[in-house]
């Protein structure tokens, strides 16, 4: 799922499945250390997560041919909401804009899917970085939570378009 989307340092950042030739790859991705606490100390956690849980579903991120990160994502059947979890940066691909063309570009993907209204995630609550990027992306604070984690939501509209 490529948008033609651009990081800082010009490249192309894309989504994609994860398959038999990429997997490794994605199973890869880990974050700094010091972010061990608000996500997976490697991206395999995830992939496991999708593969075992039948809720979640990983996407691998790539910059340009390189693949710089994890992201998964889920339907909600109570509500209608998609959700978005999982999401690891490579530690030496931050800095660069990589999480937030790789929000942008999640975002797209899932409210052109039918029936999206509602982009939901949640967040360690002392990821303050975390919570900048997806209050300036437009997400709101629900009041509810999630293990602990405030949850916060984007709504979609009718055309595909994200709006606050």
């Amino acid at each position: 799922m490529d948008y033609g989307i651009m990081d800082r340092d010009g490249r192309r950042i894309a989504l994609c499945r994860v398959d038999d030739d990429n997997w490794r790859a994605v199973a890869d991705i880990a974050p700094r250390d010091d972010q061990r606490a608000f996500v997976a100390a490697l991206a395999a956690r995830y992939l496991l997560l999708s593969m075992r849980g039948g809720v979640w579903h990983s996407l691998g991120v790539q910059a340009d041919e390189t693949m710089v990160g994890h992201v998964m994502w889920a339907y909600d059947d109570e509500n209608g909401s998609h959700w978005i979890g999982g999401m690891v940066v490579d530690a030496a691909e931050q800095g660069k804009g990589v999480g937030r063309q790789t929000m942008v570009a999640l975002i797209r993907w899932l409210s052109e899917r039918a029936g999206c209204q509602e982009i939901r995630l949640s967040y360690h609550p002392d990821n303050t970085g975390a919570a900048n990027l997806y209050t300036s992306l437009g997400f709101v604070h629900t009041g509810e939570f999630e293990d602990a984690e405030p949850v916060v939501a984007l709504r979609v509209g009718a055309t595909g378009a994200a709006s606050a």
